[in-house]
């Protein structure tokens, strides 16, 4: 049996710390280690040990999320191997740079579904990449851009391998749907949703739903509305 996935919820709003608590909590293999109310804190309770993911608000009293994302990617001690998640409300451009620049391994704004983000708390904590579709959009725009560059992987070939049901998924994921979500709104079972999603990430040479979102925009090609 494996190990639960411990989980550290930092932000500074009580009420928000208790309802990701409640969220956790209700999923197996995914327990809450600790909270935290800023980003000095997050640091110190990491460096106790106990922690593979940290939940990580960006704006905080004191240190904020992005500093503290850095100084515990930059930490070869006890944080080696802990995933940051960021969870926030800020999506601009300047807020997810930042953050991936920092060493988050993951980026979700807080209206995201919780099924979303139980999968993302499992993503980083295998050591994938789960970013929303608002920042894989970020990243796509700005990957080679002069001023502020953030290291991407090379592009996929292009979504003509795909099938049309497979291309019409991969741009449901695309737009930040589940595949609950997905299957609703294709009226179809969501192990077939699954089955086309991880088909087209398999066409395309991809590891994970965040590096196809990024084929899709790198392919130029728009979710549907």
């Amino acid at each position: 049996m494996k190990p639960p996935v411990r989980v550290l919820v930092a932000d500074d709003q009580t009420l928000l710390r208790a309802g990701l608590r409640g969220i956790c909590e209700s999923e197996p293999g995914i327990v809450v280690a600790g909270e935290a109310a800023d980003g000095a804190a997050a640091v110190a309770a990491v460096r106790a040990g106990g922690i593979d993911v940290v939940l990580m608000d960006l704006r905080m009293p004191g240190m904020d999320g992005v500093e503290a994302t850095r100084q515990l990617t930059a930490d070869p001690g006890a944080s080696a191997g802990v995933a940051v998640l960021v969870l926030t409300t800020f999506e601009t451009d300047e807020h997810v740079l930042d953050a991936v620049a920092a060493g988050a391994r993951g980026y979700l704004g807080k209206d995201a579904d919780p099924e979303v983000l139980l999968d993302g708390i499992r993503t980083v904590a295998r050591g994938q990449t789960l970013l929303s579709p608002r920042a894989m959009a970020v990243l796509a725009a700005r990957a080679g851009g002069p001023s502020r560059t953030v290291a991407m992987p090379d592009p996929p070939p292009a979504l003509a391998t795909l099938t049309d049901r497979e291309r019409e998924v991969a741009t449901l994921v695309a737009r930040g749907l589940s595949n609950a979500e997905i299957a609703r709104h294709l009226v179809i079972s969501p192990l077939t949703a699954k089955t086309h999603v991880n088909r087209a990430m398999a066409k395309l040479g991809v590891r994970d739903r965040a590096a196809l979102v990024v084929a899709v925009y790198a392919a130029d090609v728009p979710p549907p509305q």
